[in-house]
């Protein structure tokens, strides 16, 4: 599976690059919302684990914008944040993630997250 990670806090990013390369997944990190786009416009990714608090726009903005750039083609978004879904203010609007995972990041579920995506 080819899986985006965005998040501004780069130890945590590239620590999660690291377990989901370790179960064969291919993985790009971007840190702020932008170069995510970029990086979406360049290559099709499977799924996207986006975190809420970015520095340049909110996850939620990026997350549309996502969807948006996917032209219909299906994009597992998974909110990522220190914030309780309850928290997430417009990031709870349906049809928007897919998934939330709070911080630290349960990775059992996350991989049943995936794997459920692949099949």
């Amino acid at each position: 599976m080819n899986v985006l990670i965005v998040d501004d806090n780069k130890a945590a990013a590239d620590l999660l690059r690291e377990l989901l390369a370790l179960e064969d997944h291919t993985v790009h990190c971007s840190y702020c919302a932008q170069d995510a786009l970029d990086a979406a416009s360049a290559t099709d990714f499977d799924a996207a684990l986006v975190d809420l608090v970015l520095p340049d726009f909110s996850g939620a903005e990026l997350a549309r914008r996502l969807r948006a750039a996917t032209g219909g083609r299906p994009m597992l978004l998974i909110a990522v944040s220190g914030l309780g879904l309850e928290d997430a203010g417009d990031a709870a609007a349906p049809g928007l993630f897919d998934h939330h995972l709070q911080k630290p990041i349960d990775f059992e579920a996350l991989d049943r997250m995936l794997a459920s995506a692949v099949r």
